[in-house]
């Protein structure tokens, strides 16, 4: 296949509830979505790609404006033009552009898109997934009470949600996780700092060890390894590494020096689904589960998160939730939706599977460029 057109979309959607971390607060979510149009034994084909950037520079130094840059002046370069016999290929193509994974995870991602859709089969046939559901979970943003929180918990485990996660920042852990356990019992729970802590937290997050978490994600520092490895020694709960985790050589790192016993996976992070799927192959070898992250993404970005949480070491539930709880209407129809089992159906249909809604898109978008 042959690339010959590259057209970003600057977004910007209203989220159905705010959504608030350790970094703060958010009512909407600003995003890039990529559309490549390439040809494939003749015929023109499309794929869409959303970049997992955010507008500031806080869970990660990409941001929607570097993206833009990134794409428009440096990828698309490279990428227009060029033959690629697979979307495997594109990843090490970009080799020589150092970091900005988010840049070229949204256009690697549209490219095995459009691949996917050019042979007539569902992107997860083309990456190696082997389920026709994945197990859902569902994340829950820093509330304004306990009381607030307990209801959304409630909310979510009658909505079929196999796993809870709920974040954390210092004075909003101990407790919620606590009334949330003395409520609800052994569900599965999980909680996510987003690095809002550091070692010296150590003997604090241990007293999390007597609630049976499944993990705690990324307690430390974003750039940060092998205090880890020194919080994981001195904790029971599994440590679970995310924005460490940024390439496979340093997941490598990681597994190696003991920093985490879990591993999350978010293809926007790593640069694509490629380095997904090198990810969770190295994982696989050294026995360490892997579950799906998520960014806010719009259907789009979710779709993609589905077909790629079939391979088979995602053996946790992930935040891959329903379409609703985040944006009505979504950018795709149908809306993305749990059974009452708390799975969701990956889709059948070549490529993403999903029907893009272009008037919507059109309604959304801030900004257009045709490269």
């Amino acid at each position: 296949m042959t690339i010959e057109k590259i057209e970003l979309f600057l977004c910007r959607l209203p989220l159905v509830h705010f959504f608030e971390t350790s970094f703060g607060r958010s009512y909407d979510r600003t995003f890039v979505l990529i559309r490549v149009t390439g040809a494939h034994e003749g015929t023109l084909h499309e794929g869409w790609g959303e970049s997992v950037a955010e507008a500031n520079p806080y869970y990660s130094s990409e941001t929607t404006e570097t993206v833009w840059h990134i794409i428009a002046g440096f990828i698309a370069p490279l990428i227009i033009g060029t033959r690629f016999d697979h979307p495997r290929e594109v990843y090490p193509a970009l080799k020589r552009i150092r970091g900005h994974n988010m840049a070229k995870a949204g256009v690697e991602m549209a490219i095995w898109d459009l691949y996917a859709k050019s042979v007539g089969q569902p992107l997860s046939k083309v990456l190696g997934g082997t389920r026709d559901r994945i197990a859902s979970g569902v994340s829950i943003g820093i509330q304004d009470s306990l009381d607030q929180l307990l209801e959304k918990v409630d909310r979510e485990l009658a909505a079929g949600y196999q796993r809870i996660k709920i974040k954390i920042k210092p004075g909003w852990d101990i407790d919620a996780v606590e009334r949330i356990r003395k409520k609800f019992g052994q569900i599965g729970l999980q909680v996510d700092a987003n690095a809002a802590y550091t070692l010296d937290d150590a003997d604090l997050l241990a007293k999390l060890d007597p609630y049976d978490l499944l993990l705690i994600e990324q307690p430390l520092d974003y750039d940060d390894v092998m205090d880890h490895a020194t919080l994981q020694r001195r904790i029971k709960t599994p440590v679970c590494l995310d924005e460490s985790i940024h390439t496979v050589r340093i997941a490598r790192d990681a597994i190696d020096a003991k920093a985490c016993k879990i591993i999350n996976i978010k293809p926007g992070r790593v640069g694509g689904h490629q380095a997904s799927i090198e990810l969770h192959d190295l994982c696989a070898a050294h026995g360490i589960p892997v579950w799906h992250g998520g960014m806010l993404e719009s259907g789009i970005g979710r779709a993609h998160n589905i077909h790629l949480a079939s391979l088979p070491n995602f053996s946790l539930p992930g935040d891959i939730a329903a379409s609703k709880r985040y944006y009505q209407p979504d950018l795709i129809e149908p809306a993305i939706d749990i059974a009452s089992d708390g799975t969701i159906e990956v889709p059948a249909a070549p490529g993403i599977g999903v029907n893009i809604m272009r008037d919507r898109i059109e309604k959304a978008t801030l900004r257009h460029l045709s490269l």
